[in-house]
């Protein structure tokens, strides 16, 4: 599952937000062209196909983005609690190796409180917070403008997931690119390495990294429990893109004819998460009418998951040539540092 800062930056709405950034405080540069109509003609076409999907984007409607804070605060979703309790352990050795004084270049910033948390410690020069959320990236740097100690702000509202161009908005200086919470795992594996690889072409000079946490291939149960609460809360958060797909598409779909499936495929090394039809059913989409049989599933989501050796062997294939890895005792997230 992605964290929040990830997958809300894609809303449509939000990322057609307007701007009203006070200059004396921090400085917003839009580059996002988002062609409404595009996205959602290739919702339909995702739903038309003979194995059906839902773009995780589309999981962020209000209710979405409420859920996904309720699925965090779960016993069985340890991912988020997990890798800030390693940042907090180990934040004075991370810092040790970083350096301080750098550009801190936030990915997917949302709220900016995870960056924030790290401006004591490697007091950086700059903040740039990335994300296609007009209006949470302007909330955010609104909010840390307000602190006396808070160093340069500026913001880029962009669309990452399909191109990585942060040279808009950066200072020729070194810079720590920041991309906590795992959500490198909702990318394909090809597409995980072209992301790295876009990272690592912005680093110029001595002492450009990356910090990124990842979360560790583990026990298929424990897995499983995280993506399928006992609560229902995922279940609850996944069903929800049906209505949000309803509200956008002009779909029919009813969550009760519906069930949430997450579950481990240790095959691909990833979670998956799935709606599966209960019984046979007829959904309207845009003029077509598409039937789903009992038990077929529309796919969701995917979250990978890699071992230590494996994530850094990704990052040596993107070309990152030093990393450091700090975990939690029990070994289920890892926190890389990498170094250009």
């Amino acid at each position: 599952m992605a964290p929040h800062h990830l997958i809300t930056s894609h809303r449509i709405a939000a990322a057609n937000a307007t701007i009203d950034a006070d200059a004396r405080h921090f400085s917003i540069t839009n580059t996002l062209k988002l062609d409404t109509r595009a996205e959602l003609d290739a919702l339909e076409r995702s739903l038309l196909a003979p194995a059906a999907s839902i773009a995780p984007k589309f999981f962020y409607d209000v209710l979405g983005s409420t859920l996904y804070n309720a699925i965090v605060l779960t016993p069985e979703y340890y991912p988020t609690r997990t890798e800030a309790a390693i940042f907090e352990q180990f934040r004075d050795d991370i810092a040790a190796v970083i350096g301080t004084g750098k550009q801190f270049v936030d990915l997917g910033s949302g709220d900016s409180v995870k960056a924030e948390k790290w401006f004591a410690s490697l007091r950086p020069s700059r903040y740039v917070a990335v994300d296609i959320s007009a209006t949470a990236l302007t909330e955010a740097l609104s909010r840390l403008a307000g602190n006396a100690d808070a160093p340069e702000l500026a913001g880029l509202i962009t669309d990452f997931s399909r191109v990585l161009d942060v040279t808009p908005v950066l200072a020729p200086q070194p810079s720590l690119f920041f991309y906590p919470g795992s959500s490198i795992g909702n990318f394909l594996p090809d597409e995980a390495l072209w992301f790295l690889k876009q990272i690592r072409a912005h680093c110029h000079g001595h002492g450009c990294g990356l910090l990124i946490g990842v979360d560790a291939k583990k026990d298929s149960a424990r897995l499983d429990a995280a993506y399928d609460d006992a609560l229902g809360v995922t279940a609850a958060f996944n069903l929800n893109a049906l209505r949000h797909v309803n509200a956008l598409l002009g779909t029919d779909f009813d969550v009760r004819d519906w069930l949430h499936r997450g579950f481990y495929n240790p095959a691909l090394g990833r979670i998956e998460m799935h709606v599966e039809a209960r019984r046979e059913v007829n959904v309207k989409v845009r003029g077509h009418t598409r039937r789903f049989a009992a038990g077929e599933r529309i796919h969701t989501e995917n979250s990978y998951k890699f071992t230590p050796h494996e994530f850094r062997a990704l990052l040596v294939e993107a070309g990152f040539e030093d990393t450091r890895l700090w975990q939690d005792t029990r070994g289920d997230f890892s926190v890389f540092y990498a170094t250009a």
